[in-house]
């Protein structure tokens, strides 16, 4: 939602029920560009699963839907036409977002807001509250508001079932996670190989980690590798993407809690806490609000750590590695992330190449998860037709390898001939190539004998010009591969490969 929380509305008429706010809109003669009866809106309104709160300058309510008075523990009828603190007395024109709105005329999102009913019964939310406006005059706020009890009541489920996994009676032994080593990460790119082996090498620093890369590229992939390759390898490996939570949330799932820290809270670590030893991967970091980017900067400095509501400190040793799938400098320009945190993460930094940037692992990796579906899906598909292949090697593939093997996958699973065609290709993927002028034949062909001698080439000097090996890296027979190296007369593999 953007800046304003624009109103189109058909003003009732006589005999309806209208607070102030609406016979103020009628006496203003406001056009409108769409007609909404109130009835309408209420019944749309009415059907949305938040809670939605609105008030006019005055404060007085105008709109409260039922969501909105569960959420409340109160009855629709003790807010709508009353004034905000009348029905709120708890609140003030500093702590009620909706008042703080109307005064500002500035939005305000994701806050968390306390405060007692009428009826003495506490209520926590998460709202975002947004300034009203018709013909773009300020009329009044509008608050959508999410019950920050019941997330509670969830994170501290999640955490439970952490730290059920993570017990003090298995320090010292080996998680029992499936966990992806460098052996997994597979390719021909030249330029990936090189980032495999820089890491391995790294990999037994404690040094904290930055990964970045476009979505699909393998991040959490290398990173479990990293971890398997680690001093830590025997401690937990956690992870937790900072965007699939709640900002209002995190913070206690990160750090953890003390006992009266907010309603129904009890002492219970955080994940810092759980990855003990071991390590912490945080996915996306540039989604965690700067303030708790600034708490996760001191506990990276120190190795202290606070739980929620508790004023004891505590030490952990957590090898923390964080992943990004947009460039840092692009996250620190748009306030994303902090620059401060950048910089001491940037001890160790990885990225990730996207597969348009990396050709020759196209149909490397295409023969490696048709291998994979073969096994699985107890088929002995042998390979992409010379049509499929040309319309890979074309694809800009945004979605990475993630992208490919769902591809593939789809393909496999429709396939019932010797190999993948056009017309196994996903329907997104088929009308691009129906949109496409058809190679001829002889195109087609000059393209795919460059693209082998380039996949030829790359696999000898990756080996070092060691003929076994490059023949090991394409998956096919030595003699096979001494064929083409004569046939595409690669002379200075032919000269250096004599092994």
């Amino acid at each position: 939602m953007g800046e304003r929380f624009v109103c189109t509305l058909r003003v009732p008429k006589k005999g309806h029920y209208m607070p102030n706010f609406w016979q103020t809109l009628r006496e203003r003669g406001v056009r409108m560009n769409q007609h909404i009866s109130r009835e309408v809106l209420d019944a749309i309104l009415k059907g949305i699963d938040e809670a939605i709160h609105v008030v006019d300058l005055t404060g007085t309510t105008i709109y409260y839907n039922d969501v909105a008075a569960n959420h409340d523990g109160l009855k629709a009828n003790e807010v709508v036409g009353k004034q905000l603190l009348h029905a709120f007395p708890a609140l003030n024109s500093q702590s009620s977002t909706l008042l703080r709105v109307i005064h500002s005329s500035k939005p305000i999102l994701n806050e968390t807001q306390v405060y007692v009913n009428i009826h003495g019964k506490r209520i926590e939310t998460v709202n975002s509250t947004y300034p009203l406006y018709v013909d773009g005059e300020l009329v009044g706020a509008v608050e959508i508001a999410k019950d920050y009890t019941r997330l509670k009541a969830i994170s501290d489920k999640l955490l439970h079932l952490q730290s059920r996994m993570f017990t003090p009676q298995q320090k010292g032994k080996k998680a029992t996670q499936h966990l992806y080593t460098f052996d997994n990460l597979i390719t021909l790119n030249k330029e990936l190989m090189e980032i495999k082996n820089h890491a391995k090498k790294l990999a037994s620093s404690p040094s904290p980690i930055l990964v970045f890369g476009e979505s699909g590229t393998g991040k959490e992939l290398f990173v479990q590798a990293i971890h398997e390759a680690s001093a830590v390898t025997k401690g937990p490996f956690i992870t937790q993407n900072c965007a699939a939570i709640p900002e209002a949330l995190l913070e206690s799932i990160l750090f953890g809690t003390t006992k009266g820290s907010y309603t129904g809270a009890v002492d219970r670590p955080g994940l810092f806490e759980l990855a003990d030893e071991g390590t912490l991967f945080l996915d996306e970091i540039h989604a965690m609000p700067p303030e708790l980017q600034a708490k996760l900067l001191r506990i990276l400095e120190d190795g202290e750590l606070r739980r929620v509501g508790s004023v004891k400190s505590k030490t952990v040793h957590v090898r923390v590695i964080a992943a990004m799938n947009i460039h840092p400098k692009k996250a620190i320009e748009k306030k994303l992330l902090r620059a401060d945190l950048y910089y001491r993460l940037n001890v160790l930094t990885f990225e990730l190449p996207p597969l348009r940037k990396r050709k020759e692992d196209i149909l490397y990796l295409t023969n490696y998860f048709i291998g994979q579906y073969n096994n699985l899906l107890g088929k002995q598909v042998q390979g992409l037709s010379k049509q499929a292949e040309f319309i890979f090697l074309n694809h800009s593939w945004p979605g990475n390898v993630r992208e490919l093997k769902h591809t593939l996958e789809y393909m496999m699973n429709l396939c019932e001939e010797s190999k993948l065609t056009e017309n196994h290709l996903p329907i997104i993927l088929k009308q691009k190539n129906e949109e496409c002028p058809k190679m001829n034949s002889s195109s087609l062909r000059e393209k795919m004998m460059k693209l082998e001698q380039e996949l030829i080439q790359q696999a000898l000097e990756n080996s070092e010009g060691n003929i076994n090996k490059a023949a090991l890296f394409l998956q096919i027979p030595r003699q096979t591969l001494q064929y083409k190296i004569q046939k595409h007369n690669i002379t200075a593999a032919e000269n250096s490969a004599n092994d």
